[in-house]
């Protein structure tokens, strides 16, 4: 059960990253610094696209717009570090 929790606390930890890497590639893309154009830059953003927006959208309907800050990211992440705080406080000592 040890290693169960372990594989999800890396999957959590991952998505994280990747949601950083997200909000980053949106922000370069934004201010014209990466060239979509290119083919392994799209790929990579399109890729982040596609699997942090399931979690992004539903939150973006909830917050008013906020003039073009999106803090959805910023909620995920904090949604993600409660959820291995709960891991590894409350669950992880009762396994053995």
């Amino acid at each position: 059960m040890r290693a169960v929790l372990e594989i999800v606390m890396l999957v959590l930890d991952l998505y994280s990253w990747l949601i950083i890497a997200s909000a980053v590639l949106s922000w370069l893309t934004a201010f014209n610094v990466i060239n979509m154009r290119n083919r392994f830059v799209y790929m990579i953003y399109d890729s982040c696209y596609r699997l942090t927006e399931p979690l992004m959208r539903p939150i973006r309907r909830i917050l008013p717009y906020m003039g073009g800050l999106d803090l959805s990211p910023i909620i995920i992440l904090l949604a993600i570090t409660f959820l291995q705080k709960v891991i590894v406080y409350y669950i992880y000592p009762n396994v053995f």
